[in-house]
C-alpha cells in the first residue's frame, strides 16, 4: 500500500483530464490542493483520486455543456502555509472557480481564511472535522463558501466519549496532535468524558514529523490509565502507539478515524491492536455506496475505498462539478448558490456514477431540481456549510476494522445538550 500511495503522488500531480474527449477540447479547471505528502498524505492521495473520479463520471455522462472538467491539483506537504501557496496561485493566476481541499484541518483552514473567504471562491473540504470551521460561518467570516462534507468534530469528540464509557474505560490519558483538529478534539471529548463520569489523567499534545515521542508516551503513561486515547494521523499515530507498547503501556486505546486504516495497523502490529476502538463520520449506505465500493480501488490504482477520505472526497467532488452545471458554467458567485441546489431536499434523487449524472444533468438542463444522494449518504448542508450524518464506532479484531454500532447526530446532540 505505501509504495503505491508513493507511485499515485507524481501521477495526481500530472493528472489534469478525467473522461472522454469534449468540443473544441473545451475545458473546466477546478482547483484541488490535498495532502499528498506528509503525514496525511494517504488520505490526500486516496481523496485526489476520489475527485478525479467523480469528474470522469460527470465527464462520461456528457460534461458541463460540452465542456469536461478537469482538477488542477497541489500538494500541500500537509502543511499550512504550503497550502496557502498552492491555493494563491489556482486562485490569482489559474483562476479557478473553485478549490476542493484540504483534508486536515490545519490546512483547510488557512486556504479558507487567507484566499478563498477573501475572493469570494467556494472552498469544499472532504475531511476537515475542526469545530473552528462552524465558528467562522457562524462569525461571518467564510462569505458563506465553505462546505464540508464530514461531520463536526464538536460532536464526533462525544461520540468518541460515550463509546469509551460504554467500552469500560473508566480513565484515559490523551495524546493529540498539537494543530487546530487534535486541540479541539481533545477538548470536546474530555468535556463529555468527564461529564460522562470518566477521568483524564493526562492530555499530551505533539508536534508532527518528531523523529521520537518518547517524552510524549512517558508523560502520558504516568498514573497508570486504562486506556490511552490517540489523536493522531496514520504515520506519527503508529510511531506513538508502537512506543506506548515498547515503553509497556497497557494495550488498550481510542482511536480517532485517521487510525482505521490498514497501514497503521500493519505498522503497529494487530496482535497489539485487539482492544483498540474508534469513531469516524459514518454512512447512510445509497446505491452511491455500492458503485463507488465497486469502482473505486480499481479506478485508484489500489487504494482500498475504506480510506477514510476517499467516499467523502468523491462527494466533494461530485457536488462542485454538478453545482458547476446548475450555475451554468464556472461563474463563483453561482456556484455557491448552486451547491445547495445539487441537494434539494424537494429534488429528484441522483446517485454516483455514468448513468446517474447523465440523469442529473439532463434534468439540469430542464430547470429541474436534483437531490445528490452521495458515498455517504443524502447530504444536507446548513447555513455554515455543515453536514449531518451519524458516526461509526468500530474495533480492530485480528488486523481488521469492524462496526460495532452507530451513533445518530440527533442521539449525539441530545446527549450533549444532557451532559453540557
Amino acid at each position: 500500500m505505501k509504495r503505491t500511495m508513493l507511485k499515485l503522488t507524481a501521477a495526481l500531480l500530472l493528472a489534469g483530464t478525467a473522461g472522454v474527449a469534449h468540443a473544441a477540447d473545451c475545458k473546466i479547471a477546478v482547483g484541488v490542493v490535498m495532502e499528498l505528502t506528509g503525514p496525511a498524505g494517504e488520505y490526500g492521495q486516496a481523496g485526489a483520486k476520489s475527485v478525479e473520479m467523480a469528474f470522469k463520471d460527470i465527464n462520461d455522462a456528457g460534461g458541463v455543456d460540452g465542456c469536461s472538467l478537469v482538477t488542477d491539483t497541489r500538494d500541500s506537504q500537509s502543511t499550512g502555509n504550503v497550502a496557502v501557496d498552492a491555493a494563491t496561485q489556482l486562485v490569482q493566476v489559474k483562476k479557478v472557480p473553485a478549490i476542493i481541499g484540504g483534508i486536515i484541518s490545519s490546512v483547510t483552514i488557512p486556504i479558507l481564511t487567507s484566499v478563498t473567504a477573501p475572493a469570494k471562491i467556494v472552498q469544499v473540504s472532504p475531511a476537515a472535522s475542526s469545530p473552528t470551521l462552524t465558528k467562522l460561518g457562524r462569525d461571518g467570516k467564510t462569505n458563506g463558501i465553505f462546505f464540508r462534507t464530514i461531520t463536526s468534530d464538536a460532536l464526533q469528540g462525544v461520540a468518541a466519549a460515550k463509546y469509551a464509557v460504554d467500552s469500560g474505560f473508566k480513565k484515559l490519558s490523551i495524546i493529540h496532535v498539537n494543530n487546530d483538529f487534535g486541540v479541539n478534539m481533545s477538548a470536546e471529548f474530555t468535556s463529555a468524558y468527564k461529564a460522562l463520569g470518566g477521568t483524564i489523567i493526562s492530555d499530551t499534545p505533539y508536534n508532527e514529523k518528531q523523529s521520537t515521542y518518547a517524552s510524549e508516551v512517558t508523560a502520558a503513561m504516568a498514573g497508570s490509565p486504562d486506556a490511552l486515547y490517540l489523536v493522531s494521523t496514520p504515520v506519527d499515530g503508529a510511531t506513538i502507539a508502537r512506543t506506548w507498547i515498547s515503553q509497556g503501556g497497557v494495550q488498550k486505546f481510542l482511536l480517532n478515524d485517521g487510525m482505521n486504516n490498514p497501514d497503521f495497523i500493519e505498522s503497529v502490529g494487530a496482535e497489539y491492536l485487539n482492544n483498540a476502538y474508534g469513531t469516524s463520520s459514518g454512512t447512510s449506505p445509497t446505491k452511491s455506496t455500492e458503485y463507488f465500493n465497486a469502482n473505486y480501488k480499481a479506478f485508484s490504482g489500489g487504494i482500498e475505498p475504506t480510506n477514510p477520505a476517499a467516499d467523502r472526497a468523491y462527494d466533494a467532488g461530485a457536488i462542485v462539478g454538478l453545482a458547476i452545471a446548475v450555475a451554468g458554467g464556472p461563474d463563483p458567485a453561482k456556484i455557491k448558490d448552486a451547491i445547495y441546489k445539487v441537494v434539494d431536499p424537494k429534488g429528484e434523487p441522483i446517485f454516483a456514477g455514468k448513468e446517474e449524472f447523465a440523469k442529473a444533468l439532463k434534468l439540469i438542463k430542464e430547470g429541474k431540481p436534483i437531490r445528490y444522494e452521495g458515498v455517504i449518504g443524502p447530504v444536507n448542508f446548513d447555513q455554515y456549510g455543515d453536514i449531518t450524518g451519524p458516526f461509526r464506532l468500530w474495533k480492530v479484531t485480528d488486523g481488521k476494522v469492524t462496526t460495532t454500532g452507530e451513533m445518530s447526530m440527533e442521539d449525539v446532540a441530545a446527549l450533549k445538550a444532557k451532559i453540557k
